[in-house]
């Protein structure tokens, strides 16, 4: 039986839950369009349905990055535990 390639099983962490989090934020806010299908408030005469629209492709940008870096951090991580043996087995 040592022959059969060792299968490497998805583990969820927090980090990966952060993950996952920054990555639907974005496509909850903007499915949930009873939250913003008002004029009310304006922001220097854009009325409110323009403006958060706007607000959430910066928002979604910065979510996308820390998710990216995060996910990077956490496969070093991974790697580096790989490499040195991981638990105890």
């Amino acid at each position: 039986m040592s022959d059969v390639p060792e299968v490497r099983q998805s583990v969820v962490t927090p980090v990966r839950v952060v993950i996952a989090v920054c990555l639907v934020a974005p496509f909850v806010a903007m499915l949930w369009v009873g939250s913003y299908a008002r004029t009310d408030p304006t922001f220097i005469g854009i009325p409110f349905f323009y403006w958060y629209q706007m607000l959430w492709v910066l928002i979604s940008t910065a979510l996308t990055m820390t998710a990216y870096q995060l996910w990077q951090r956490d496969q070093r991580a991974r790697k580096a535990d790989h490499m040195s043996g991981g638990a105890q087995r």
